[in-house]
């Protein structure tokens, strides 16, 4: 079996796509799997430290504002299709697979016009115009909430939830702060705001350092590759220098072990990391950016909160003072930490690479 997955710019839509590869791999050794991405992206660093191959289309994201930069991602967009079908002719896929952002636009599209069997994953609760182009072309539609379902045509949606990888899955149930070098007996939050990085959601957790070691709380703060230099400076500039239980770090490409060292983790609401601390148990605060299509991650956020497992924070209403107490508040009872942690377990869909395995199994077998 050959299989062709497109999807990236950030790790929300990258990871699920790799969850799907590696699953594929577990189950058929002999498939080959083939990414598409963008130079532009984070795929370009993340898929090859995955262990798989990727080739490049060049493709860019069409504004919903007329403007003059709009006939150039136009022109970009029929370059991507162009160069999609060359990977496709050469690769030969039984099945290619979307999992979000422009870039598998050109690629899902021209795969379904030459009848190739087509799946999209759309990983938020609204999704965004790429998918909701693609639904009328692809042959299955795979969800992560069930309040999706409305944008897409009925008869080819299946609710799966969103692929979680295996190195996250193996360590449901384990603690592990002494990979960090910190305390197992102390309140430990996590903080990270996505792949790239979010400056808000930063310069929140910079103002509420000297709280934190005061309370004694340890805190692993991962702030993005391109907003770390900035974070350490802006420690400076004010003054914080006592770091004592405070971990920052860039990135994390060990998230796995990140995730089982808190108790409690402040978070952007992208699809990916909810689908991975729900499976983990983990309680949150939740900041949803307001700067995402449709506000998805506000729904993303607020499916949690209905459910139990996370309190939810505008990031226009936070104040550096109700914050900070928020969080020292929440770190501290174990009780409702308890009880946040097994409303997010019932949350969790952690076999949705399985399911999304069983669609790719029946399309291909379907298009023999």
């Amino acid at each position: 079996m050959r299989v062709l997955i497109s999807g990236g710019g950030t790790g929300g839509h990258i990871y699920p796509g790799v969850a799907i590869a590696k699953k594929i791999l577990q189950k058929y050794p002999d498939a080959k799997v083939l990414f598409v991405g963008t130079e532009n992206g984070l795929e370009k660093k993340l898929i090859p430290h995955e262990g798989f191959e990727i080739q490049f289309i060049t493709v860019e994201g069409l504004n919903k504002r007329l403007s003059k930069k709009t006939l150039s991602s136009i022109k970009k967009v029929f370059k991507g299709f162009f160069d999609a079908n060359k990977i496709i002719n050469i690769f030969k896929p039984d099945i290619v697979i979307g999992t979000g952002g422009y870039v598998c636009g050109p690629v899902v599209l021209a795969a379904s016009l030459k009848g190739i069997p087509t799946i999209i994953h759309e990983q938020n609760a609204i999704p965004g115009l790429t998918n909701k182009i693609l639904s009328y072309f692809v042959s299955k539609i795979a969800i992560t909430f069930s309040e999706s379902e409305r944008f897409f045509p009925k008869s080819k949606v299946v609710l799966t939830g969103n692929p979680i990888r295996e190195n996250i899955l193996r360590k449901i149930g384990e603690s592990n702060k002494e990979k960090w070098g910190i305390n197992k007996d102390k309140p430990t939050v996590l903080a990270v705001g996505g792949s790239r990085g979010a400056s808000r959601l930063n310069d929140f957790v910079i103002n509420i350092i000297p709280k934190l070691i005061e309370e004694k709380i340890q805190l692993i703060f991962i702030t993005g590759e391109r907003e770390y230099e900035r974070v350490i400076r802006t420690l400076k500039e004010k003054g914080i220098n006592n770091l004592e239980g405070i971990i920052i770090i860039p990135y994390a490409y060990n998230m796995d072990d990140a995730l089982t060292a808190c108790d409690l983790i402040i978070s952007r609401a992208g699809a990916t990391i909810i689908s991975e601390i729900t499976a983990l148990g983990i309680p949150s605060i939740l900041i949803p950016s307001p700067n995402v299509a449709n506000n998805h991650q506000e729904y993303n956020a607020l499916s949690l909160e209905q459910n139990g497992a996370a309190i939810v924070i505008k990031e226009s209403q936070i104040s550096d003072d109700v914050f900070s107490q928020q969080v020292i508040s929440l770190a501290k009872n174990k009780d409702l930490l308890t009880k946040m942690s097994s409303n997010a377990k019932k949350f969790a869909k952690i076999d949705a690479a399985d399911k999304i395995c069983e669609i790719i199994l029946e399309l291909v077998k379907k298009d023999d």
